[in-house]
């Protein structure tokens, strides 16, 4: 998928647990691990502030376009 989720790389910095960062957001630890995983089909503006707020980061900071065309380098 060309949409990498960097919700782990955020956690690590602040040295947050899922279960920690899942109640602040008010999400379940398993929707947090579908986001993690890369398996979300899509997320919801209002999800996207809270986990925003919480890690007190940018959008871009949590998700990050790939293309699939261009061989990594």
């Amino acid at each position: 998928m060309p949409i990498v989720v960097r919700i782990d790389v955020e956690l690590a910095k602040r040295k947050m647990s899922v279960g920690e960062f899942a109640e602040k957001v008010g999400l379940t630890p398993a929707n947090v691990a579908v986001l993690k995983n890369g398996r979300a089909k899509a997320v919801r503006f209002s999800t996207l502030e809270a986990m925003c707020r919480v890690l007190q980061c940018q959008p871009g900071d949590l998700l990050e376009w790939v293309d699939e065309e261009e061989p990594p380098t």
